[in-house]
């Protein structure tokens, strides 16, 4: 099912837009997040014409018009007056033509006006159309703000990923989202995790049930949102496997067409995992910032067989 926005839900967002005409008709769908500035559309060319778009107006836009006479501005207004055209919002607090409100009151369509440059605007508005409508999925596990890196815990049910992360906001990080994590892509290279809005600020303990995080550590131990950097996968000890020891295996996660890196830390009794997943967000982090443990180890190995090879 396609995600939508409603003109109400966009007005409620943003502080700085107010509704002019068609305030019973704020229940109009946005679908597309791109937004469309008229331009050839003024001077009557409408092949190409993105209807279904929000329509942004600005100074250029509205100065051209002015030339207009008023017959000519009602032809065009009502030529971009579509039967699923959302809303048109004009920026910088101008007065919207008298011929857009009588074109766009007739198809039931909002006229919309903010006090902020159309750059800004448009900025602002994109960004809002573009979390809201974009693809979600839901993954199972807890993310958690770790100095500034979210770090995604997963693995088996009943492994320990809530009494993990609630040791971690003891120890001053921040809980996103316990149990359902829903994840969207936000551009090419960035996942958004948050929680569902029925989870948010709850974390789920065995044995003593669903604890408000906000009520027992304040509103800084706490995010609505976070990018998901690292994925921690919490698995059974198996004394079988050979586990990485040097660091230099980091797998990916594939969240829709972005890799997350992810690490594989196998669980027994005395692990401390939250002291465990806090240095591997640091250290993930030390390697983002050009600087990797495993090959300092491995310069040094390779200094010491060659002091060795040489005193032979």
């Amino acid at each position: 099912m396609t995600n939508t926005v409603t003109i109400k839900q966009l007005v409620d967002a943003m502080n700085d837009i107010k509704v002019i005409v068609g305030e019973d008709n704020l229940e109009r769908h946005i679908t597309i997040s791109d937004l469309s500035r008229p331009a050839l559309e003024l001077t009557g060319y409408f092949s190409f014409y993105p209807q279904n778009r929000v329509q942004l107006l600005g100074r250029t836009e509205l100065s051209f018009v002015e030339r207009m006479t008023s017959d000519e501005r009602y032809i065009i207004m009502k030529r971009m007056c579509q039967g699923d055209t959302p809303a048109f919002l004009v920026s910088r607090n101008q007065e919207p033509p008298k011929e857009l409100i009588k074109a766009a009151s007739e198809k039931g369509i909002p006229v919309l006006v903010s006090t902020r440059p159309t750059t800004r605007l448009s900025s602002n508005v994109t960004n809002f159309l573009e979390e809201r409508l974009a693809e979600r999925i839901s993954q199972h596990g807890v993310l958690v703000d770790i100095y500034g890196m979210g770090v995604l815990i997963i693995g088996d049910s009943g492994i320990g990923k809530s009494e993990t992360a609630l040791e971690l906001i003891q120890r001053g990080h921040r809980l996103v989202a316990d149990d359902r994590v829903e994840l969207y892509m936000m551009d090419e290279h960035r996942i958004i995790g948050e929680p569902p809005e029925i989870l948010r600020h709850l974390i789920e303990i065995r044995g003593i049930g669903v604890i408000d995080v906000v009520n027992l550590f304040g509103v800084g131990s706490i995010r609505t949102s976070k990018t998901v950097d690292l994925v921690m996968n919490l698995e059974h000890w198996d004394r079988n496997r050979q586990y990485d020891r040097l660091g230099n295996n980091l797998e990916n996660m594939r969240f829709f067409n972005v890799d997350v890196p992810k690490l594989s830390i196998p669980v027994r009794v005395g692990r401390n995992l939250s002291i465990i997943i806090e240095i591997a967000a640091m250290n993930i982090r030390a390697k983002q910032m050009g600087y990797d443990a495993t090959e300092t180890f491995e310069r040094n190995l390779e200094q010491l067989i060659k002091k060795n090879s040489e005193d032979v």
